[in-house]
């Protein structure tokens, strides 16, 4: 294998590499807003109380948090 071959290959297997961390940070990110789908269904469904309803904002609003921090990891991955 010459230079240009060598080279060719470490530049595709850091593309391989780039898309397995893109991937792996977006099913995080799909993970976590499946997660909030659920609380807002389960939240639609049930007469909550204030406390309740406190909580599950908690939730989501850690939730919203945690999907940013993923979104910032996603622009900051670089190939």
């Amino acid at each position: 294998m010459n230079k240009d071959e060598q080279e060719r290959k470490k530049f595709l297997e850091d593309q391989l590499q780039w898309c397995k961390e893109q991937d792996t940070i977006l099913e995080e990110i799909e993970f976590k807003l499946y997660k909030m789908r659920e609380i807002a269904e389960y939240a639609l469904k049930h007469d909550l109380s204030k406390i309740e309803k406190d909580q599950l904002n908690h939730q989501l609003n850690k939730l919203k948090k945690e999907v940013h921090s993923l979104e910032k990891m996603l622009q900051t991955v670089f190939h």
